[in-house]
């Protein structure tokens, strides 16, 4: 079962930091469909939420098809999202580059930043280079 965790500093919504944890387990693997959601009297208690909060973020996932509310019985898992598994050699990978990052000083924000832009440069490229290769850029 996934365990949320709130930043109140972070500046972003809380129920958008549930929607956010949620769609991350799924593509991690950690949430699979059929599995069941803590209930928001669980989410309230763990994190010291508002109730509403946690039914607003449920109700954005089940907006989006991720999960489905079934009357009684609690909220579930419908559809996964990605193939990046939580044991994937990848995340290995990574966890020693971040760790070394760490080392050398960076603070996380300065890592999720030099991640971020590296990540946008692989991806944007990536992306031109399939419309070259289709011919959709002249």
């Amino acid at each position: 079962m996934v365990e949320y965790r709130i930043d109140r500093r972070s500046g972003v919504a809380t129920y958008l930091q549930i929607v956010q944890q949620t769609q991350q387990a799924l593509r991690l693997g950690l949430l699979e469909p059929g599995d069941k959601l803590p209930t928001a009297r669980e989410v309230v208690e763990a994190t010291a939420i508002n109730p509403n909060t946690v039914l607003k973020a449920y109700r954005e996932l089940e907006r989006e098809g991720l999960v489905e509310a079934r009357r009684g019985l609690g909220t579930f898992v419908r559809r996964t999202l990605g193939a990046a598994p939580a044991d994937s050699p990848l995340r290995g990978e990574l966890a020693e580059w971040a760790a070394r990052a760490r080392r050398a000083g960076l603070e996380k924000d300065d890592v999720a930043a030099l991640f971020t832009a590296v990540l946008e440069e692989q991806f944007s490229d990536a992306q031109t280079q399939e419309h070259v290769t289709r011919g959709d850029l002249t």
